[in-house]
């Protein structure tokens, strides 16, 4: 049976140039480099280099022809996340007169290199071995291997072909444990600090009651409940407080120390703001990204095929394939220029709500910031703002900075002026520095200490900035 229904429905489509934008938006310094490669050699219609003024009525033909219909472009080769390469390309398109703000990176062994270096005095057989390097692998960032013996033995079985015993694999998890640094290996923190204690020599009584702390009574250490401790180990004050600045001084993440050393920390800033006679100045880094044009070449084949009164279909083809590339190209330009728009009237709106921080460098001079004053600044919707934040750098005379660090909620003191929370956590940890560690301060004592200094913090307040801040709670502050 048919019906006729009536429906009306609004709905929001972002076309492919807006797609292409937000990501462009999103990238930061180094990313957008690598985007800008990437699209070059994917599109010959892109080169960089100058625009040459005598191809500006060619220019002109070129906007004068025939468009083809968006939907016939594959925009997916153009937007994709996955066209951004591995490997880092650099430009040297900059004056030796610049100034080199980048750093020198040493290089050296990753963390696993160095595991799979040692395997060399591991005393296994054949199978033993593959089996071994199978569980370095698995081995993470920290040191750990965060895998049941159930669930290895499956991989194993699945992925290399070696069927293990559990008895089998517990012996060369024990092999590989024995690896540099100590604790390597470890299935959790308990087992990682036994390790390391293991390995150290019995001949000191902390040494002693340290291993007993950990494998006994580790339940008690993690909640810190010194006086059980000292009742269930048999121990005085003074013997647990050397058995516990014994543990303190333990790596809790054995491949931390490794691993660091070998991953890119360097951040490229996105803005470099400066500061001459009083004035803030601040403007994009662009030193390495190269200025784009059409190819002139592609300009001159599609006024050749367009002279040409009939066209063969190879040579509709081509028409075809030159205007897809030819609008790709133009629409990447316009984008990358939009983008450097975008982020001018970010940066700037950002610098003057801020001005009193960037000229002094006192972050008590922070204002209340979120993303909607500055949205309404500029202009844009806070999703564009948010982008821009989250992921972008700032290069001031005060250190490297991430935009989003600049933007916080907003309190009222006493005399009812606009505080930032980062001036509140800001205190709130010189508190908590400042305490007696035998007696720590709980959130509620906290508050009534910041009330006392002006500012009017619930307790609620207090242990949200506290956990953001990654301080635990006053129980497990408590020292001897």
């Amino acid at each position: 049976m048919l019906k006729q229904q009536l429906q009306i429905k609004i709905s929001q489509k972002l076309s492919p140039q807006q797609i292409q934008l937000m990501k462009l938006i999103q990238l930061s310094t180094l990313d957008l480099e690598q985007k800008i490669e990437a699209e070059m050699g994917e599109n010959p219609a892109l080169e960089s280099g100058v625009e040459n003024i005598s191809t500006e009525n060619q220019e002109m033909d070129y906007e004068e022809s025939t468009k083809i219909e968006t939907d016939e472009i594959d925009i997916d080769q153009y937007l994709s996340d996955d066209e951004i390469p591995s490997y880092k390309l650099y430009s040297n398109n900059y004056s030796s007169d610049d100034e080199d703000r980048t750093v020198p990176l040493s290089g050296g062994i990753s963390f696993h290199q160095y595991l799979h270096q040692q395997m060399g005095n591991l005393i296994l057989n054949e199978d033993e071995m593959q089996i071994a390097e199978f569980l370095i692998g698995s081995i993470d960032d920290s040191g750990y291997l965060r895998r049941t013996d159930n669930e290895l033995i499956d991989d194993l079985a699945f992925t290399q072909n070696i069927f293990v015993e559990k008895n089998q694999l517990e012996r060369v998890i024990r092999s590989v444990q024995s690896l540099d640094p100590p604790g390597v290996g470890a299935r959790d923190l308990k087992e990682c600090l036994q390790i390391q204690l293991e390995k150290r020599k019995k001949d000191r009584p902390e040494v002693i009651h340290a291993l007993k702390i950990i494998t006994e009574e580790f339940e008690h250490f993690s909640h810190k409940h010194y006086s059980k401790l000292q009742d269930r180990i048999g121990i005085t004050q003074e013997e647990l407080k050397k058995a516990l600045d014994l543990i303190s001084r333990l790596n809790p993440k054995p491949g931390g120390a490794l691993s660091s050393t070998i991953q890119n920390t360097h951040v490229v800033p996105d803005f470099i703001l400066t500061l001459e006679d009083g004035k803030v100045e601040v403007q994009l880094n662009r030193r390495n990204t190269p200025q784009l044009k059409i190819s002139n070449d592609y300009k001159e084949m599609l006024a050749g095929y367009q002279v040409s009164q009939k066209k063969s279909k190879p040579q509709q083809e081509a028409v075809q394939f030159i205007k897809q590339k030819l609008d790709a190209a133009k629409w990447f330009i316009d984008a990358i220029q939009q983008r450097h728009l975008t982020l001018t009237l970010t940066i700037n709106a950002i610098v003057e709500h801020q001005m009193e921080y960037f000229l002094t460098g006192d972050e008590r001079k922070l204002k209340p910031m979120i993303l909607k004053d500055i949205a309404d600044k500029v202009n844009m919707d806070i999703s564009t703002i948010s982008r821009v934040a989250n992921s972008k750098y700032i290069e001031t005379p005060y250190g490297v900075k991430l935009l989003k660090t600049f933007f916080s909620e907003g309190l009222k003191n006493e005399e009812g002026e606009d505080v930032s929370s980062i001036e509140i956590k800001n205190i709130l940890s010189q508190f908590i520095a400042e305490e007696n560690k035998k007696k720590p301060l709980t959130d509620e004592y906290l508050s009534k200490l910041m009330k006392e200094k002006g500012y009017i913090v619930a307790r609620r307040t207090i242990a949200k900035y506290r956990e953001q801040l990654d301080i635990p709670v006053a129980r497990l502050r408590k020292e001897l």
